[in-house]
């Protein structure tokens, strides 16, 4: 045993298990690549203002769950506990609104970090995979995402996930529902922090968890009422273009995301096989978080998916991934000739795009076929001295047990074929 164990509330991906979290980025990221969205990756960590600005200095994750460190040069820095920040700064830094094509259209994969309490579902350490396009307010833009992430759920074959939309409307109407929400929050019976939360950003009080407080909420403003013309337009936009799409959603008016940055559109994935922390992503739309962050006006819309999460629902539903053979072929040389003679195969296939593997440090060849089983390769190749000499190696198909002598000269081709 080693003296050190991960951090409390992180985990390490190790084979097999990281084989599935490879597969749902990959399908997650799929479409996205389909769909005009480049490859973003930013720094691990930012400068602190940037998130108490751009997520809200209200929010729990700026005011508690924010891993922040001082550097030896007195800079104020965190570790990122979101991606949508970053990536708009980092879009602005490189002036990619500039090149003339809106919206940009971007996708990362990553780590992200929140001091939390650790429990299944939630973690300090955790990875998602993103996307955000940028500089362009159009319905048919925040569909896309919707039904991009749909389809990505889709194709590794979850099905019992939830998509849950809601609008918070825009700077014209909110306000005057802000001041609504207000006044009737403030006659409620609420601690300290959370009357606190009322002044800075009522909105969040409907998100709380707590039982004790959405029972008191039953009766509180409800935010469609207070939509402007335009805002109401935009939505039904975007709830008709979804339902084009064949794409369920259900309406919740209650819906608002833990993030200051949301205006109209707001969405999440649920997978109710989860228990509480139900969320597998979600996102929606932050016209003003460029101008909070310094930029210029880019209305932008995008959303960010648990891989964790994700995983953990596929398992809820008992889906399996068709994962591919880490390993196809596997070499098993008997004696120093055969060994340089096998590996300049095994480099050989593997030049040619096939997974192949070797039995190293000189094992037996009863240990080194125990190494070839449990590599779950379909083909083992054996050569000793006798098999060098008459210019063969043998070829053993490990489902069927058959096993036949192949031109040493022509295994690669062989191999090759017999894989398709």
């Amino acid at each position: 045993m080693s003296t050190f164990q991960a951090p409390k509330g992180t985990y390490d991906l190790t084979p097999p298990r990281s084989a599935t979290f490879l597969a749902v980025r990959e399908a997650i990221s799929a479409p996205l690549r389909d769909s005009g969205y480049g490859y973003i990756e930013t720094p691990g960590f930012e400068n602190v203002e940037l998130f108490a600005r751009g997520v809200g200095e209200s929010t729990d994750i700026v005011t508690k769950e924010m891993y922040t460190l001082t550097t030896k040069g007195g800079d104020q820095l965190a570790l990122r506990p979101e991606g949508t920040a970053s990536v708009l700064r980092a879009a602005l830094e490189a002036n990619l609104h500039k090149a003339g094509n809106l919206p940009v259209k971007l996708w990362y994969s990553g780590s992200y970090y929140r001091y939390e309490r650790p429990q299944a579902g939630r973690y300090r350490h955790f990875s998602q995979v993103g996307a955000e396009a940028i500089g362009t307010e159009d319905p048919v833009l925040d569909a896309e995402l919707i039904i991009l992430a749909d389809q990505a759920y889709r194709s590794l074959g979850l099905r019992k996930f939830r998509i849950l939309l809601n609008s918070l409307g825009d700077k014209e109407c909110r306000p005057v529902y802000r001041e609504a929400l207000q006044t009737f929050l403030r006659d409620l019976d609420l601690d300290e922090e959370t009357r606190r939360r009322i002044e800075i950003n009522p909105l969040r009080v409907l998100d709380d968890k707590r039982a004790d407080v959405q029972k008191q909420l039953t009766d509180a403003p409800k935010l469609r009422d207070y939509l402007c013309d335009a805002c109401k337009a935009y939505h039904e936009e975007v709830r008709a273009l979804i339902t084009a799409a064949g794409v369920a959603f259900e309406d919740d008016e209650k819906l608002v995301r833990g993030l200051d940055y949301y205006t109209r559109t707001t969405f999440e994935f649920v997978h109710d096989g989860l228990g509480s922390q139900s969320a597998v992503g979600g996102g929606g739309r932050y016209d003003g978080l460029s101008e909070m962050i310094g930029g210029p006006e880019l209305p932008s819309v995008g959303w960010a998916l648990g891989v964790d999460r994700t995983v953990l629902a596929l398992e809820a539903e008992g889906v399996e991934l068709d994962l591919p053979a880490t390993t196809s072929v596997y070499a098993v040389p008997l004696g120093d000739e055969a060994r340089r003679v096998l590996f300049g195969v095994v480099t050989e296939l593997r030049r040619a795009g096939i997974a192949a593997d070797f039995a190293f440090g000189g094992r037996g060849l009863k240990g080194a076929m125990k190494s070839a089983n449990r590599s779950g390769a379909r083909y083992t190749l054996v050569a000793g001295e006798r098999d060098l000499a008459e210019g063969v190696v043998q070829l053993k198909d490990m489902e069927s047990g058959e096993q036949t002598a192949v031109p040493l000269t022509e295994a690669a081709a062989e191999l090759a074929k017999r894989l398709g």
